[in-house]
């Protein structure tokens, strides 16, 4: 099963020096049941996607409770083995936790199948969607427009053979 753990740059920097992406159980974002009825589609990379960008937004709550952190959303992709992760039925249909897997094992950050990183024309947006995130969640809709900004900049594919270069800008 494909998972997508959100992260920031401090974040993947210590999983660089762990060698871990977590030792579970910790949140990642998955292709489950209710991501599939809510995005309505067959077409799994547009679930994929659906599941990437969820993580996207839990990378932006991370950054709102990093306020050193450099202002960039991050999400490692990574394989774990079907029974590893799991959502949470009575989550399932709550709209803030759609995608949401629990991942209960140890996952070592040499199985990451790659890193999604924004660009650097991405962080005043995602500076200002990370000040009021937690507005948006609570359904201020001013404050939903300017995370919607953020989500407009498309998270770039990084080969995991880049986490150093990556880890050098935080």
């Amino acid at each position: 099963m494909r998972v997508y753990v959100p992260l920031t740059l401090p974040g993947l920097a210590e999983a660089h020096r762990t060698g871990e992406l977590g030792s579970g159980p910790f949140l990642a974002y998955a292709v489950t049941p209710a991501l599939r009825e809510w995005y309505l589609s067959e077409d799994i990379e547009e679930l994929e996607y659906a599941a990437l960008s969820r993580a996207a937004l839990a990378s932006l709550r991370l950054l709102a409770a990093e306020p050193d952190a450099l202002r960039r959303r991050v999400v490692v992709a990574v394989d774990v083995a079907d029974g590893a992760a799991g959502a949470d039925p009575d989550r399932g249909l709550d709209p803030s936790a759609l995608g949401e897997v629990t991942v209960t094992v140890t996952v070592p950050l040499a199985k990451a199948a790659a890193v999604h990183v924004d660009a650097g024309d991405a962080e005043r947006d995602v500076a200002a969607a990370a000040d009021v995130v937690e507005a948006a969640d609570g359904g201020d809709d001013d404050a939903q427009f300017v995370v919607d900004g953020a989500e407009d900049h498309e998270l770039l594919w990084y080969a995991t053979q880049e986490i150093p270069n990556l880890i050098g800008l935080a």
